[in-house]
């Protein structure tokens, strides 16, 4: 987004008052030199330790501070504390005053002691009020080599449960240990509410084998803000960093994360977790309404403000389930800086966005819709990232997360970073990403943003401006085996899960398995369709004929991939109008068309989404800063609408020979393919059990077709149970008096036909009975 620019400028309170800091700090570093030039090696530190730490410029704190044993049985314990006014240890029943080393808050104090000393700290603070505390320099790593090493290994979980902000308890004591991998920084601090955003005082230990800053906090509650003020290689101070890995935020357009643990949220879906992985999602029917949570409704009495996860649960999911969809599809909700990319520039992709509550809040939503029968699903967006200041560019100073050479890491279209997915530590923070939101929030499946952009190295580039990989192609390997290998562990830690393709070019094999050379989604966005489909729509209806073949070609490669059919949100915006304003001809002519389209598209093979408001003929492009126009339900065109894609819906669910054959050719077969003079289109879709078939007849022009024969596979009875025209959707109620016998007549090469009156600009939907 062009726009990403207005985020990058805002500056948060707490950065300018760091920068004030940061030059008192080094003021009186610089004054107090010759003073710690006086203090002898013989209290047991180095000045120019003393010196470097009180800089904030120490990459190795846990040698200075905390106890550090001087002489047999003798222990120096040192702290930094800038805000006390003195300090005393408290040991053993003692206490032994600090003694002031420096002037910005160096403490030490000295204790016998036989082994290791246990103790805490009384620290009086210039308002004269004494607390106790524990020093984080007192406690052991709680991190292991093995956990270090996994953090190389795509499909782990080990970056959720390691890295970040983790509740614990570390001897006995509670608090968060936080983690960062920043392996080329000079030094790492926590800063945040709880020590001023101060960097001196919570510097973080290296673990050199992996590059993973650590440090127990000790004391430490849910809610505290907080990132880390990293020293770039060349001891450059960078912006303050949020935590990758964090699993809570500010509400934008502030910036810090915010404590959360990771202790699992409540559940009550237990029944819904332990049959979803019974199901094969290719066979069964899956509809998918795409909500972005912002606009759906606002609360426009209060001051047009956003629903919460808790008022979207109310909503949200009693709409859904009442309009038969079998899942909602929220547009990106890991938090993001800027409203304007709808979620698709995120810098937080652990933390559900505090736009609309907490955590706790939208694992209650998601717990919600599995109550009600919903599945829940994630636009996830791992292609690319902001520029924003406080998120992963130049995370440490060297360009980790991205590629160093724009060729390769700067997408020109969306002006972000794009991840460097040969650095195995990056690709193992994706993977780990997507496990966490289908394992630790349940949620259902995953959809892929801009994965073509991922595929090709030459993506929206000309040529030189792109770098060829090592066999001269233009594939990204390094994307192709990490897109593998995530859906690898995706199915295989979450059974009964999904990952959904967007994927807009020719890729072979996009929802093949891994093992026979494809990429290992469960399903590919049908762009093809959606645009040839749409093209066709968008034609006054006397021209349709000479673009009939928009229609019929996707059936020549609808089952190479398991495929869904989107009308999403991509198709109404940017200047190209409503779903509704995409269709020609008057008033009536329109919503006929829009109506006869959804029913050609629900009977066509394939799974199905559609974009909120498009189920009610919305008039207007969406906004994301408005409500949908909910007050059109008033008229009885737009409700028609409504109450056509729930009676669809509701049939497809229901209806085995509309669904379960989706994905294969033995589910389909053409009867009437090529009448482009009257733009009619008819097929049968068959279910796996005997006699088990539905017909689909599409009439595009407004012209009704009397004695219309088809032929059918199937003697019977053919209900009709949709018909796009009834009065009911505001229609003119042209039909077949609720069906239609197969007579044993020949046509279209098919043994038995029916004789139909074809609405006009309508759809019918036939499902034979006994």
């Amino acid at each position: 987004m062009t726009d990403i620019d207005e985020s990058l400028a805002k500056t948060s309170e707490q950065e300018r008052k760091r920068s004030e800091r940061i030059a008192d700090r080094s003021a009186a570093s610089g004054s107090s030199r010759q003073a710690d030039a006086d203090t002898s090696t013989v209290q047991g530190v180095h000045p120019d330790a003393v010196a470097a730490v009180m800089r904030a410029d120490h990459g190795d704190p846990f040698s200075v501070l905390g106890p550090h044993q001087i002489g047999p049985g003798l222990w120096e314990v040192r702290v930094i504390l800038p805000e006390a006014k003195s300090a005393t240890l408290l040991t053993a029943g003692k206490r032994i005053p600090f003694e002031r080393r420096h002037q910005d808050g160096f403490y030490a104090a000295r204790v016998q002691s036989e082994g290791r000393p246990l103790y805490e700290l009384a620290v009086e603070g210039w308002d004269g009020t004494e607390r106790t505390r524990h020093d984080p320099y007192s406690f052991g790593s709680s991190l292991h080599q093995q956990d270090i090493d996994n953090l190389r290994e795509i499909g782990s979980d080990v970056t959720y449960r390691v890295l970040g902000a983790q509740s614990m308890v570390l001897d006995g004591i509670d608090g968060f240990r936080f983690a960062v991998w920043a392996p080329n920084a000079r030094r790492v601090s926590i800063v945040g509410d709880f020590n001023e955003w101060d960097g001196r005082r919570h510097p973080m230990r290296l673990w050199q084998t992996g590059g993973i800053w650590e440090l127990f906090v000790p004391g430490l509650r849910a809610g505290v803000h907080y990132k880390f003020e990293i020293r770039g290689p060349d001891g450059s101070l960078l912006p303050l960093k949020a935590d990758p890995v964090a699993f809570a935020a500010q509400k934008p357009p502030e910036t810090a994360s915010v404590l959360q643990g990771t202790n699992a949220p409540v559940w009550s879906d237990g029944k819904w977790m332990a049959t979803r992985g019974e199901k094969d999602p290719r066979h069964t029917a899956i509809s998918i309404y795409e909500v972005h949570l912002g606009s759906w409704a606002r609360v426009a009495e209060e001051g047009n403000r956003y629903l919460t996860y808790k008022e979207l649960g109310e909503r949200l999911i009693p709409y859904v389930k009442e309009m038969g969809f079998t899942h909602i599809e929220m547009l990106p909700i890991t938090e993001y800086p800027f409203d304007g990319s709808w979620g698709y520039q995120p810098v937080s992709l652990f933390a559900p966005t505090s736009r609309f509550g907490t955590p706790d809040d939208f694992a209650a939503f998601v717990d919600t819709a599995h109550e009600a029968g919903i599945g829940v699903m994630l636009d996830w967006v791992p292609g690319h990232f902001p520029l924003d200041a406080h998120g992963l560019g130049q995370f440490d100073g060297t360009h980790l997360y991205e590629h160093a050479d724009p060729r390769q890491g700067f997408h020109q279209d969306w002006g972000t970073y794009i991840y460097n997915f040969g650095r195995t530590e990056v690709s193992s923070f994706l993977a780990a990403n997507a496990r966490f939101w289908l394992e630790h929030y349940h949620l259902d499946g995953l959809r892929v943003d801009a994965v073509a952009s991922m595929l090709y190295l030459d993506y929206s580039r000309r040529q030189g401006e792109w770098i060829p990989n090592q066999y001269g192609g233009n594939e990204n390997l390094d994307a192709i085996n990490f897109l593998r290998k995530t859906n690898e562990a995706t199915y295989s830690h979450a059974p009964g899960t999904m990952t959904i393709a967007e994927e807009s070019t020719s890729w072979p094999g996009v929802s093949h398995p891994t093992y026979t050379g494809g990429l290992g989604f469960g399903f590919k966005w049908n762009m093809g369709w959606m645009h040839d489909t749409l093209e066709f729509m968008s034609k006054q209806t006397i021209h349709r004929r000479y673009h009939h073949h928009d229609l019929t070609f996707g059936l020549l490669y609808a089952f190479s991939e398991n495929f869904i059919l989107p009308l999403s949100h991509d198709e109404v915006v940017h200047g190209k109008g409503s779903l509704l304003d995409k269709m020609p001809g008057d008033r009536w002519q329109k919503f006929a068309n829009l109506r006869a389209y959804f029913g050609y598209m629900w009977g066509h093979p394939g799974k199905k989404l559609l974009f909120m408001g498009g189920e009610f003929g919305q008039q207007k492009e969406w906004n994301h800063n408005q409500s949908l126009d909910w007050h059109l339900l008033d008229d009885p065109l737009h409700r028609g609408v409504k109450d056509l894609v729930r009676d669809l819906n509701r049939l497809y669910t229901s209806t085995p020979a509309l669904h379960v054959r989706d994905c294969e050719a033995a589910g389909f077969q053409w009867l009437v393919s090529d009448d482009q003079d009257n733009s009619v289109i008819a097929w049968a879709r068959k279910g796996t059990n005997p006699g088990e078939v539905a017909v689909v007849v599409s009439n595009f022009t407004p012209i009704p077709r009397e004695g219309y024969r088809i032929g059918v596979p199937e003697a019977g009875f053919y209900r009709e149970a949709i018909n796009s025209d009834s009065e009911r959707y505001g229609g003119s109620n042209v039909g077949n008096m609720g069906g239609v016998q197969a007579e044993p007549v020949e046509s279209h090469g098919q043994p038995y036909s029916l004789v139909l009156a074809a609405p006009p600009l309508g759809t019918m939907i036939f499902v034979r009975e006994g």
